[in-house]
């Protein structure tokens, strides 16, 4: 079993030389914040949903709206997340 991987998903590395085991976070994230759903659900097949949910729970940036996504897909309040954390200890200008 395999994970096909999108070149224009990972614009800036070759494809063929991401180790899905070694890169494992950064393939996760990436898939996470700016894949498909196609994409998503090959990659939890892949990695498996215990193993996804440990590397977005401890992600430092997910945006409002793949926190939410996650935080609903895993069934995890969204103050558990180590983004959400971050984001509330640095907190920025007012998001209208």
């Amino acid at each position: 079993m395999s994970l096909q991987l999108r070149p224009s998903l990972f614009w800036d590395a070759d494809v063929q030389t991401i180790d899905l085991k070694k890169h494992q976070k950064q393939v996760i994230e990436r898939i996470i914040t700016r894949g498909r759903m196609e994409e998503f659900l090959e990659m939890m097949r892949y990695y498996g949903a215990e193993t996804v949910r440990e590397v977005v729970l401890n992600a430092r940036h997910l945006d409002k709206y793949t926190l939410a996504f996650c935080s609903a897909i895993f069934e995890t309040p969204i103050t558990a997340f180590r983004c959400y954390k971050l984001a509330q200890s640095n907190p920025a200008h007012w998001d209208y």
